[in-house]
């Protein structure tokens, strides 16, 4: 099988395209720029454009059997007007490019994996929340629900569409956790705000292993969480990191001084939600990692 993945050379992506590879796919990333010459490896190449644009890109999705449509700028930054644009548009017009490539007449399946996030529910408190729940209506929650609804379109044309809703991806390579070590590792990490809110996670590998797993379960399809089945209050991810590290985890950031750094992204950081992987757990999915202590020493004493 050959697939196309846009945001490909991101944290997320390069895992992925290492999981597929080995897996004996074949596997295209969507650059919007090749700088220098790729390091040659078989099974993998290149192509260059930028996916929120219409362009010559376009052609080749017909050359593959799915595409993974990981691209979107990223939210964890503070939130202008200017970027909340940035967010939505990077993210609503890669997809309707894809979906506009993907031709009429299908004369093999065709499958569409298109990124979302567990922001699609908003917020909830304690409640848990699997595939089945509704959508909240914060910024983020209505950019998944627009994202979402723009990728099932491909249906009409016959594709088979999964919609992946990620939990936080924590890896050694990048992500969230690339922005909460130092902290840690200075001795001034801790819980944000009250440290109450729910914190839904996954590791990168268990991310890669639920793609392949989707990928040979054809008959799923629409969301998919993919998250850990046990999320974490943000109290006690500040303890784990803390336990594994050998730093103190007391620190807390307040709320109002992260609402004043990171102005509307503070309220998503400060709130969160309890996300559950209802239908990978129902299939069969086996996480390698879904207690957080363990995936923080994977991850952590690894790049120690």
């Amino acid at each position: 099988m050959k697939i196309l993945i846009t945001g490909g050379t991101g944290f997320v992506g390069r895992e992925l395209t290492t999981r597929l590879m080995k897996e004996g796919y074949e596997v295209t990333i969507l650059t919007r720029s090749i700088k220098s010459p790729q390091k040659q490896q078989s099974g993998l190449s290149y192509l260059e454009g930028d996916p929120t644009k219409k362009g010559p890109w376009q052609d080749a999705v017909k050359d593959h059997d799915g595409v993974i449509n990981l691209a979107g700028a990223s939210i964890f930054s503070k939130w202008s007007e200017e970027y909340k644009n940035a967010i939505r548009d990077s993210r609503i017009f890669t997809t309707r490019n894809i979906i506009e490539a993907i031709p009429e007449s299908l004369e093999k399946k065709f499958h569409l994996f298109s990124a979302s996030a567990v922001g699609y529910y908003g917020f909830h408190g304690d409640e848990e929340l699997t595939e089945e729940s509704s959508p909240g209506n914060d910024f983020l929650a209505r950019v998944a629900a627009d994202w979402e609804e723009e990728a099932k379109k491909a249906q009409k044309k016959g594709a088979r569409v999964v919609i992946t809703r990620f939990g936080i991806v924590l890896g050694d390579k990048g992500g969230a956790l690339s922005q909460m070590i130092p902290l840690f590792k200075k001795f001034i990490g801790g819980p944000i705000g009250g440290g109450r809110q729910w914190f839904s996670w996954v590791h990168i590998k268990d991310l890669a292993e639920a793609f392949v797993f989707l990928l040979r379960h054809e008959d799923i399809t629409g969301p998919v969480n993919v998250c850990s089945p046990n999320p974490v209050r943000n109290k006690d991810l500040a303890k784990a990191i803390g336990r594994v590290l050998n730093r103190p985890s007391f620190m807390p950031a307040p709320g109002f001084l992260v609402k004043l750094v990171l102005g509307e992204f503070g309220s998503v950081i400060l709130e969160g939600q309890r996300v559950i992987p209802k239908r990978l757990l129902e299939r069969g999915f086996v996480f390698q990692y879904p207690d957080i202590h363990l995936a923080l020493q994977d991850i952590l004493i690894k790049k120690a």
